[in-house]
């Protein structure tokens, strides 16, 4: 079984500097600095809570704690 490197022989890659560097502009840019070049996207809903729905949880919340806080009552009496 013979085993290949799968490292680039330095004297033989394009593109390095001497030492094993790579010069700027040799490689492709980052993630980041992509995100510019997207067109913007306007389609997506907004992300958050709505009052509407919000104030009906809080209501619920509400409604289930009092029925709770009666019934240990009436349970002590």
């Amino acid at each position: 079984m013979s085993h290949t490197n799968p490292d680039p022989e330095p004297d033989r890659s394009t593109g390095l500097e001497p030492g094993g560097g790579v010069p700027p502009g040799e490689t492709p840019p980052a993630e980041s600095s992509m995100s510019g070049a997207l067109p913007r996207e306007t389609h997506n809903p907004t992300k958050g809570w709505a009052k509407a729905p919000l104030a009906l949880i809080l209501v619920l919340v509400v409604l289930v704690a009092a029925f709770f806080l009666a019934y240990s009552l009436i349970l002590m009496l």
